[in-house]
């Protein structure tokens, strides 16, 4: 019994020695892919801005003075002519009383310098003056009328500078800033309002100095409210400025809306979109390309033998996280976009959903 007991270790290991060692099981990579088809490469830039008039002025007195009434507030409609302030006029009425008498004084100096005029004439056909002192007299009778002339162009001065008290519209427009109180002391010319003439509308944007070839290229620009996103209007580029911003280095551009309607108002705030339309073209996920001695390349799956190889590629234009493809691919090919960089040439792959 013991010498067959002994011999059970042996038989065992013969026996293994005579079955085959089972394979390693195969090494198949699960990994995203995405089939290449044909798109257009649309590019969509939105811009954010405000809807103001084409027309902004702003009101200033031409004279300097203290405020005395306010006629309007912000949003109120003007008429052209419509006073919107005044200052107090006293000191200006003051000064054309004053130009008023010395213009009466004027007068009644150049009479009495006519009146010796004529008299020294008559003496002077009688021989009974020499000529010299009657261009005297001729010459004193010009200057006080010269003198009277310059007056009644001071009084006139005087007037308009009275008149200028009143801040009036000049022309019809809603009132879009008010920064003048009653009783406020304002200098000539300094701006107290803005005026928004009534009429064309357009939309202030801003653009970076990349964008501006594209923004003159566009063919159309769609403008839309933020209170009325669904509902676009049309629009075109009436302005761009030829020099950037000192501060934020953007181009400030007016895009004119063709037909606004009761909808838009000053002071909206509007997005204006770009679109430019491309041809057909090729296109891959930007997170499919991996590089080889400095060259793009993608892994292109057989979707027979759910093999992969790597395949070099020519790129295009990026935009929004896609690579544009000028050669190297065709359409209806299967790409890997997950997991590139833990493959080999050959490496079966399993394709899974994302």
């Amino acid at each position: 019994m013991r010498p067959i007991l002994s011999l059970l270790p042996i038989f065992a290991l013969l026996a293994g020695c005579g079955r085959e060692a089972a394979p390693p099981p195969a090494d198949i990579r699960p990994v995203r892919a995405e089939q290449v088809t044909s798109t257009s490469a649309n590019s969509l830039d939105r811009y954010a801005g405000e809807v103001r008039a084409r027309y902004e002025t702003a009101l200033a007195f031409r004279v300097a003075g203290r405020i005395s009434a306010r006629q309007v507030d912000v949003g109120s409609q003007v008429k052209a002519g419509q006073v919107i302030a005044t200052l107090d006029p006293q000191d200006y009425a003051l000064a054309v009383r004053a130009a008023q008498a010395q213009l009466t004084a004027a007068k009644a100096e150049a009479q009495l310098a006519q009146q010796d005029l004529e008299r020294f004439a008559s003496l002077r056909a009688q021989n009974f003056i020499s000529q010299a002192e009657l261009d005297r007299r001729r010459t004193t009778a010009e200057a006080a009328q010269a003198r009277v002339r310059q007056l009644g162009a001071e009084v006139a001065r005087q007037g308009n500078q009275q008149a200028y008290t009143r801040l009036t519209a000049p022309h019809a427009g809603v009132m879009t800033a008010i920064a003048f109180e009653a009783g406020q002391v304002v200098a000539a010319g300094q701006p107290v309002g803005q005026l928004a003439r009534t009429g064309e509308l357009e939309v202030r944007i801003d653009v970076p100095e990349n964008a501006l070839d594209a923004l003159r290229a566009a063919p159309t620009l769609t403008v839309r409210l933020w209170s009325q996103p669904d509902k676009p209007y049309s629009g075109r580029v009436r302005e761009l400025s030829p020099m950037a911003d000192a501060a934020s280095r953007t181009y400030s551009a007016r895009v004119s809306l063709l037909q606004p309607d009761a909808a838009v108002k000053l002071g909206m705030t509007a997005t204006v979109e770009t679109r430019q339309d491309a041809p057909l073209s090729l296109s891959v996920t930007q997170t499919a390309l991996f590089k080889v001695n400095g060259r793009p390349q993608v892994w292109v799956v057989d979707r027979k033998t759910q093999k992969v190889a790597a395949r070099s590629v020519q790129l295009g234009a990026l935009s929004g996280g896609r690579a544009a493809i000028e050669s190297g691919l065709s359409a209806g090919e299967w790409v890997v976009t997950a997991g590139v960089h833990k493959l080999a040439p050959g490496q079966q792959v399993r394709l899974t959903q994302p």
